[in-house]
Formats: structure tokens, C-alpha cells, sequence
């Protein structure tokens, strides 16, 4: 028996036996989650492709403090079997990671697969199993393949085939054994923070036309991507496929404001959520004729959101086996004053409703700015989601909390324990379908522009040593400790 399976041990027996609503149900799972660019290093690794992420750290250095990137990350690309390790440690019933498109495909395209992409990947998957644990994989987590970039990337109409087309070979590859799939991860920072921005690879700031056109173009591709699965693959092989979505809560800061929250609701998670998993299909009726009326006064001839046709409709619509969804953090929100100005994106202001966010006063911040914690969002969000989509199954996909670093966590262990009790409150009380929960992250790594300052780690990794290091923070055990007793009411002493 290790050390950390003894101390883990000890805890789980200091703990309380009883069960209560602090238990969760039976067959609930729990797992941790990281993604491609963040962890595996190995950037130019034997015939892997470029990626955007590589393209911009290198063309401009200075855009990550410190001249921080990706270029060895975690190095995960080496240090595989020690991640293996950690979820087996940790007790995780799953394990959510995210293939480089560039990585299996060099070239982007499906001309050419990477023999040592799909060993890479094939050694992994068959490590996690071998421990008995589940495989949750993502085909994109934003580092799309440069050559489709040079294409015009996400605002090409046909990169929603050449994005099926990849997600075929990687259901042919590696779907005998991964049963549950996600497509693409945060489609609202893959088109709205890039776009809004410039400040994320690609670095392309075009915030009035692409934002909406990718939108559209990402749940095409989605779709195509869902549906070969469903009509090849899923009679084989069984599995589950979705998309994830990043979900803001958002509170009106005083009851006149009701119905702008539920705009911003609408803006932030409907338009990427409301084509799939809506009765009727297509653009959130509200948001639409928002997107209408704000075209018209910038001088568009036409609404700068791009229509579905009904056979698009069609395409999308019910493209899902679960709601995936990643949550953070909520704000308040109000009208703008006249002459107030618009923060940026992720979290920042709605533009496009005239509205401004505000923290949730008192509230506690991380090592981001975005951080705020504001537990009673993750139970208000989940009944929205229900009241909206109904009765379906709910994967929470990714949830944490950033600091500064350190092994003694107890913020990030609070974090997890309060927002589990309002998911459990949500399950409980409102009878929302929860599945999943997954903590992000399984370890530190690169937080794209923020580089490696902001730690979400469950497990503290060490950059400046060559072996990368990873050591277990209080918060690994405590959170081992709850998926060991199947419940809240547990202790780390």
C-alpha cells in the first residue's frame, strides 16, 4: 500500500458513515479533466502537426507572461503513465482529456495519420482502462491545426466537414474502447473569445460579423461529427457523444432586471445550446431578434446572425446523448449607464444587450479576476437547464477554483465541497439528472494566456524541474476521500 492510499484510507475511516443527502447516488461518477495543448508538450514531437497555439506563442512570444507556452507543458507527451497514475490514485471513475487534432492528423486533414499520435493516444486510453478507468475524450479543445487556420479556421464553412471527417477517423481509431465523447470543448470561447478578443490563438479580432459566423459553423460541425457516430459507430460500440458548453450564471441585480439576465442567460449558453437540445432547433428566439435590431443600427442591410435553413435545423437539432457543461463562476447584471464602457470577453460585459456584469458582492476571487465564487449559481443553472431542455441527463464536465499555488489548498477544497453540496441540492431536491462531476484540473498546466501562474491543479506540478514533477495537494485527498465514501461528509485532518 502507497502513502497516499494510506492517508486516504485514514480519512475516509475518520469520517462519517452516515448516509444522508450528503451521499451522492448510486452510479454517480466522478473524474478530472485536462486538455491537449495545456499538458502534453511535445509540440513538434516526430511528424505531429502545427497548431494554432503553437503558431502564436512563436510568432509573438510576449503574448503569454514570461514567455511561457506550451512547448513542454506538463509533459505529458512522457509522463503518461504517472498521469495514469494520479486518477488511480485519486479514485477517478473517469478521466477527461482532449486529443491534438495536429497530433493524429499532421496536416489537419485526413490524408495522413501520425503513427505515433495514435500510439500515444492508444497508450493512454488502454493505461486508463487497465486501471478501470473510463476514457472521456474531447476531439477539440482549441488547438486547431494551423493548415486549416491558413484556411480562415473556424469562419470556412467547410471546416465542419473537414472537422467530421477527423472526428471518423478517431471513432475508427479509438472507439472499440472510449464510450463517451465529447466534440468540441467551450464553443463560446472557441468563436466569441477569439473573436471578440484577439487576445487567443489564432489572435483574429473580428467582433462583429465572425463571432456569429462561427458560431453557426461549429454547431455544424458538431452535428456532422454526433451523427457519424450515431449512424456508424454507435450500433458497434455503445457510446455516448456531446458537446460542451462554458455556462455563466447570471442574476438580475435588482428585479427590473429579470429579463435581461435571462438575455444574457440566452447569449452566453442559448446560442450554443438552443440548435441542439431545444424542441423547435435554431437561434434563441430572443437573441435573434436582439442580434436583428443591433445589425440594423450598426448598418447591416440584414441581421449579422446567420440564418438557419430548416434542413440546417434539422441537421442540428438533437445532436446529443447528455448536456456537458463546464461551470466557474456567475455575476449579477444591469442595464449600462449612458457612456459606460464594455469590458471584454470571457466574463466581461454583454455588449450586445447593453448590459454589465458585476461580481456577486462579497463573494471570493481567485488567482483569476474571473474567479468569483458563487456556489448557489451551480444549483440555479442546473434547474434552467432543466426548465429549459428538460428532463435530460447532465455531465458537469468541468468546475474549479485557481490559486496561487502551495499544497495546502483549502480554498480550492471549499470551492468543491460548496458547489457539490448545491449540485447535490439540485439533484436532490429539484430532481435534476446528474452523472458526472469533474474537477478541473487533474494538475497544473499552461492556462493559455494567463501562462503558469494561475494553479487549478489537484496536483501541484513543478515547471522548473525537467521530470515535471507532480505532488498531491490537501484538495487530492480530499477530493479522493469523496469519491472513496461516495459523499460530503468526509474530513482531512
Amino acid at each position: 500500500m502507497g502513502w497516499f492510499q494510506a492517508v486516504l484510507i485514514s480519512a475516509v475511516l475518520a469520517a462519517s458513515c452516515t448516509a444522508s443527502n450528503r451521499t451522492f447516488p448510486p452510479g454517480f461518477k466522478f473524474g478530472a479533466a485536462t486538455a491537449a495543448y495545456q499538458i502534453e508538450g511535445g509540440w513538434n514531437a516526430t511528424d505531429k502537426g502545427e497548431s494554432i497555439w503553437d503558431r502564436f506563442v512563436h510568432d509573438d512570444p510576449t503574448r503569454i507572461p514570461n514567455n511561457e507556452n506550451g512547448d513542454i507543458a506538463c509533459d505529458s507527451y512522457n509522463n503518461w503513465e504517472r498521469d495514469i497514475e494520479m486518477a488511480a490514485e485519486l479514485g477517478l471513475h473517469f478521466y477527461r482529456f482532449s486529443l491534438s487534432w495536429s497530433r493524429i492528423l499532421p496536416t489537419g486533414f485526413n490524408n495522413r495519420i501520425s503513427e505515433d499520435g495514435v500510439r500515444y493516444y492508444n497508450n493512454l486510453i488502454d493505461g486508463l482502462l487497465a486501471r478501470g478507468i473510463e476514457p472521456f475524450v474531447t476531439l477539440y479543445h482549441w488547438d486547431l491545426p494551423q493548415p486549416i487556420q491558413d484556411l480562415s479556421g473556424w469562419t470556412n464553412p467547410l471546416i465542419a466537414e473537414w472537422f467530421a471527417e477527423y472526428a471518423r477517423v478517431v471513432y475508427t481509431l479509438f472507439g472499440d474502447r472510449v464510450k463517451l465523447w465529447n466534440t468540441i470543448n467551450e464553443p463560446i470561447v472557441v468563436c466569441d473569445a477569439v473573436y471578440n478578443t484577439g487576445a487567443y490563438a489564432p489572435g483574429v479580432s473580428n467582433s462583429e460579423v465572425a463571432p456569429y459566423v462561427c458560431n453557426k459553423i461549429l454547431l455544424m460541425a458538431h452535428a456532422k461529427a454526433w451523427r457519424i457516430y450515431d449512424e456508424e459507430f454507435k450500433p458497434k460500440y455503445h457510446g455516448k457523444v456531446s458537446i460542451t458548453n462554458n455556462l455563466l450564471w447570471v442574476e438580475p441585480a435588482t428585479e427590473e432586471f429579470k429579463e435581461l439576465a435571462e438575455l444574457a442567460l440566452q447569449n452566453f449558453g442559448g446560442r450554443y445550446s438552443h440548435p441542439i437540445y431545444s424542441k423547435e432547433g435554431g437561434w434563441p428566439p430572443g437573441i435573434e431578434e436582439v442580434m436583428f435590431q443591433n445589425s440594423l443600427k450598426r448598418g447591416y442591410s440584414k441581421s449579422q446572425f446567420p440564418a438557419f435553413t430548416q434542413e440546417e435545423k434539422d441537421l442540428v437539432r438533437g445532436t446529443f446523448d447528455f448536456f456537458a457543461f463546464n461551470h466557474y463562476t456567475s455575476r449579477y447584471i444591469r442595464k449600462a449607464k449612458e457612456g459606460e464602457t464594455f469590458a471584454p470577453f470571457p466574463v466581461g460585459d454583454v455588449e450586445d444587450l447593453d448590459g454589465i456584469n458585476m461580481m456577486p458582492e462579497g463573494s471570493e476571487v481567485g488567482a483569476t479576476s474571473w474567479s468569483a465564487v458563487f456556489p448557489e449559481g451551480m444549483r440555479r443553472l442546473l434547474v434552467w437547464l432543466k426548465e429549459q431542455y428538460g428532463d435530460i441527463e447532465f455531465v458537469i464536465a468541468e468546475n474549479g477554483f485557481p490559486t496561487y499555488g502551495g499544497l495546502e489548498d483549502t480554498s480550492r477544497i471549499n470551492y468543491h465541497k460548496e458547489y457539490l453540496e448545491q449540485m447535490l441540492l439540485a439533484i436532490n431536491e429539484d430532481g435534476v439528472n446528474v452523472t458526472h462531476y469533474t474537477a478541473w484540473s487533474l494538475m497544473d498546466n499552461l492556462e493559455w494566456v494567463d501562462g503558469y501562474a494561475h494553479k487549478f491543479g489537484l496536483y501541484e506540478v513543478d515547471f522548473t524541474d525537467p521530470k515535471r514533477t507532480r505532488t498531491p495537494r490537501q484538495s487530492a485527498y480530499y477530493y479522493a476521500s469523496v469519491i472513496a465514501h461516495h459523499s460530503l461528509d468526509v474530513s482531512i485532518d
